[in-house]
């Protein structure tokens, strides 16, 4: 019995104040400088206990108060690092790593504690997971081919400033869906390309065309060089959309977004929306890496987490087709739900499409 569970056992309410104290500090750090009522905003919880539990982290020497907020001391860093090692711990976040990994016949799963969609420091905290993996795996030569998405955006500047100094090209493996700038792959690609101290291509074309321009617009030698040079790619990086999140993105209008519902659709990736059992339902004419590219690239790392994208993550990990998931604790255990209880109905039913 390890030294956290003793106290537990002595103090039963030590885990309640933990988890509150260290949920505060991460959005500190994410946040930081910032004030009570931002905090309180953020993380849903009364300006009376932020200003409570502010008062006795100062006290500790861990936040440091200014003009503009509050933010974290040198010693608040050092502690919250800690405390990220025994969040781990505490959670048995290995041992659901390795649950969700074979459940789903995966090379390796990681998980970030907490919830992406109840703190916004957790989709920090996996940019920053992500970002290490990449560092820890590319080698000199290595092409790297990416995606676009907000999860993705913020890996990218994820990265410390200094150089990483390996020859690493990175390409955007589909087009542009017209959408915010800096959250398109072409952008992304960029970014990671800066931070990784690699070069880079750019695919200038729109992700989803008509299906009668599709070979046009292939025909174009540039185009279809970048694309060439992401399916030679060594490592891909992607998110994970929800159907609905997708088809509003990609401009769908009310009647075939639920006409996807409908098919049982709740993840999509590459053009692709897949039911929860990873069968495509529904195909996109785009430009890109499409899925049957998926199978010639070494290590395929899929990047989403939050509880709403539960199923969308179980859809796209179904496909057989990644090797490595990166997610947040609020994903990993509903996808485990949610995959034992397919398993048990064999499909999804109108009841589990609550998206808690």
């Amino acid at each position: 019995m390890d030294t956290l569970t003793v106290l537990q056992r002595i103090v039963p309410e030590l885990k309640d104040v933990l988890e509150r104290r260290y949920t505060l500090l991460r959005a500190v750090r994410t946040f930081g400088p910032v004030g009570r009522r931002t905090l309180t905003s953020e993380l849903n919880i009364s300006e009376r206990t932020v200003r409570s539990e502010l008062d006795i982290l100062r006290a500790q020497g861990l936040i440091e108060t200014g003009s503009s907020g509050v933010r974290l001391s040198r010693e608040g860093e050092i502690v919250l690092s800690r405390l990220d090692e025994m969040a781990r711990k505490l959670y048995d976040l290995a041992a659901v790593e390795q649950a969700m990994a074979a459940a789903l016949k995966l090379q390796r799963v990681i998980i970030v504690p907490g919830d992406s969609d109840a703190d916004p420091g957790v989709k920090r905290d996996m940019a920053q997971v992500t970002a290490a993996y990449l560092r820890s795996i590319l080698r000199d030569g290595d092409i790297l081919a990416v995606t676009g998405g907000t999860t993705l955006a913020q890996v990218a500047e994820s990265f410390p400033g200094e150089s990483f100094n390996r020859r690493v090209t990175v390409v955007p493996a589909r087009g542009g869906l017209g959408e915010d700038i800096k959250i398109q792959a072409n952008t992304i690609a960029v970014r990671l390309a800066e931070k990784l101290g690699g070069s880079y291509r750019l695919l200038h074309a729109p992700e989803d065309v008509l299906p009668c321009y599709v070979e046009q617009i292939l025909r174009e030698p540039r185009i279809r060089d970048v694309i060439a040079l992401s399916r030679r790619a060594d490592v891909l990086l992607h998110g994970i959309g929800t159907a609905e999140e997708m088809a509003r993105r990609r401009g769908f209008d009310d009647e075939t977004t639920m006409d996807l519902i409908a098919r049982g659709a709740v993840g999509e990736a590459f053009g692709y929306y897949f039911n929860a059992q990873g069968e495509i339902v529904y195909t996109t004419a785009s430009v890109g890496l499409r899925l049957h590219d998926l199978a010639n690239i070494a290590r395929v790392v899929a990047v989403g987490g939050g509880r709403s994208k539960a199923w969308a993550i179980l859809a796209v990990l179904s496909t057989g087709r990644c090797h490595v998931c990166i997610t947040d604790e609020g994903a990993a255990r509903k996808v485990m739900r949610l995959k034992a209880r397919t398993q048990i109905e064999g499909g999804v039913t109108d009841d589990d499409q609550d998206w808690d």
